[in-house]
């Protein structure tokens, strides 16, 4: 438990954890102090002197003892100037005033000077909407201008990297870029050069941002100086729809906000979270949402038969119906089975996997396809999979350097596995080439894109991405987390959870309701999540304080 501090905010006596500072104390209150430049995650720069408070201590007598008044409160001894709340810590009986006429002036002025030279142009500007100087000018801005004189105008369109665009005119100073490539993404590229109303943000000459992180600086700017290429003009954000989710991109488990419009995604942005990415994420993450977009999409069900060259659109329905026959063909038939799972799925989806290989089919094949890549010790990870966990903790994936799909290729070559359910893989790719899957007398797929392995699949059942469906990922560090649906791709198109358990009753191991039986289940029967609700992950994620689980190792097999 932080040691506490109590001091009087605008008249309430409140408390907050020692070492904050005025903006942070007022937040955790519900008061709002405007600012530009201070950032919780950055270092103080103090220089957009937005966040002006007054601040008194109470007054000491000759024996250092608070004076008190006749009304028997201390007198209270304010600074003769405004102080920034950004670089001042809250102590034991500080009063803070965030409402006075002198703070509102003070503000007021503030404001002013920073549109003396800013140009006119919300309408066509890309922050309108979500742009701070735009909130904070309704709050403390003239409505007319008593500046006569002509702007300064500044380069404005200014490649900043390939992946940003500067509008220097926009621009108010607030350097939290310049701090965040020094600080976080560890290069000194950016600073502000010329003074006064001339200064300008530019990169040092041959050092524009060139990190995995450059897409942050878009999200702290405050106002439209920056842009990213990638959403530029695509959309105003208030037609826009935020989902809280998960990154996809690897086993850090970035939070993240997904925007979206009449279910296409356009942009995916970080969401904060102390535990997990802070107030971060990587570019290669944040741009992984485009195969949500993808119009190659799969959309319908096919069926094909086994001599037959192409396949025959079928409703979602009969696509599961007939790949339980052709398990339950395959199983009576006393011919092996296989699983090839993706530790990309949710983790009640590799549950339900399980259930399939373990409870049903009885089969010990089961595997899932392994990502590594080179962690950056900071957000990316080796694992390049978000669900290597929720693969370990189900039984689907072993959690082992040595992957086990070489022997499960090995026993379709031999004629030892004769059906094979291939779950969002492209397993063409990942150790069983197309010759050996042409062995094999049935090979079902669940996927979202076409591929290799769907065009000699005889039952392709389309797939739902991360942000169109309900479940959880369990990031690397054993924190168990939330994906909420955002869009919904037309067509007869079922999240794989109801798949999966319609097949599995159509096998008679039992019925799922709902998505919510589904996680009942799940966490009823595997060990390491009793106990666990749905509401309790929150959306801020569960730590299940795992003993045992696979270490950087486990991901270095079977590299792309």
């Amino acid at each position: 438990m932080p040691e506490m501090v109590n001091f009087t905010l605008d008249g309430r006596e409140v408390s907050v954890p020692r070492g904050s500072n005025v903006i942070d104390a007022a937040k955790q209150c519900g008061v709002e102090v405007p600012h530009y430049c201070y950032h919780q995650r950055l270092t103080v720069a103090g220089n957009c002197r937005m966040c002006l408070v007054e601040i008194g201590m109470p007054k000491l007598g000759p024996d250092r003892k608070p004076e008190v008044g006749p009304d028997g409160k201390p007198v209270i001894a304010f600074a003769p100037k405004l102080v920034i709340g950004c670089n001042q810590a809250v102590s034991e009986g500080m009063v803070v005033n965030t409402v006075t006429p002198r703070v509102r002036k003070a503000r007021e002025g503030v404001m002013e000077f920073l549109l003396i030279n800013h140009p006119l142009d919300c309408p066509i500007c890309d922050q309108a909407g979500e742009c701070r100087l735009q909130e904070f000018a309704v709050d403390y801005g003239r409505a007319a201008s008593r500046f006569v004189e002509i702007k300064e105008h500044k380069p404005k369109r200014v490649p900043l990297g390939p992946k940003i665009t500067l509008d220097n005119e926009r621009c108010i100073a607030c350097s939290r870029c310049v701090r965040f490539m020094k600080e976080v993404a560890k290069q000194d590229c950016l600073g502000f050069v010329e003074r006064g109303g001339r200064s300008v943000l530019t990169a040092f000459p041959g050092h524009e941002p060139n990190t995995n992180y450059d897409l942050n600086i878009v999200d702290i700017c405050p106002v439209g100086a920056l842009t990213s290429n990638d959403f530029r003009f695509r959309q105003r954000v208030w037609f826009l729809k935020e989902t809280r989710s998960i990154c996809p991109h690897c086993a850090t488990g970035c939070n993240t906000l997904v925007s979206s419009r009449e279910n296409v995604v356009y942009r995916q942005q970080p969401r904060d979270n102390a535990d997990v990415n802070q107030s971060w994420m990587c570019d290669q993450g944040r741009l992984n949402y485009r195969f949500v977009n993808d119009s190659a999409r799969l959309t319908t069900a096919t069926v094909r038969a086994a001599n037959a060259t192409d396949a025959t659109p079928v409703a979602w329905s009969e696509a599961v119906a007939a790949m339980a026959s052709a398990l339950r063909n395959a199983q009576h038939a006393g011919q092996g089975t296989a699983i090839i799972g993706s530790a990309r799925a949710t983790t009640e989806e590799l549950f339900l996997l399980r259930r399939l290989g373990k409870d049903v089919l009885r089969t010990d094949r089961m595997e899932t396809v392994s990502r590594a890549g080179k962690a950056d010790g900071f957000l990316v990870s080796a694992d390049r999979n978000p669900n290597t966990l929720g693969a370990y903790i189900t039984g689907v994936g072993h959690g082992l350097p040595e992957s086990t799909i070489p022997e499960i290729c090995a026993a379709i070559a031999r004629g030892e596995v004769r059906a094979l359910l291939v779950f969002g893989e492209n397993i063409a790719k990942h150790g069983i080439p197309e010759a050996i899957l042409a062995k094999l007398d049935f090979l079902g797929v669940i996927d979202v894109l076409p591929n290799a392995v769907t065009k000699l699949a005889h039952v392709v059942i389309p797939g739902m991405t991360f942000i169109e469906k309900q479940g959880t990922f369990i990031n690397g560090k054993g924190r168990m987390q939330r994906l909420k649906p955002g869009v919904r791709l037309a067509g007869d198109i079922h999240p794989e959870w109801r798949t999966l358990g319609t097949l599995l009753q159509a096998l008679g191991a039992g019925e799922y309701a709902d998505f919510d039986a589904v996680f009942q289940d799940m966490v009823r029967t595997l060990p390491p999540l009793q106990g666990v609700t749905y509401a309790s992950i929150g959306d801020q994620g569960l730590d299940l304080k795992l003993a045992e689980r696979p270490g950087e190792e486990a991901v270095a097999w079977n590299l792309p």
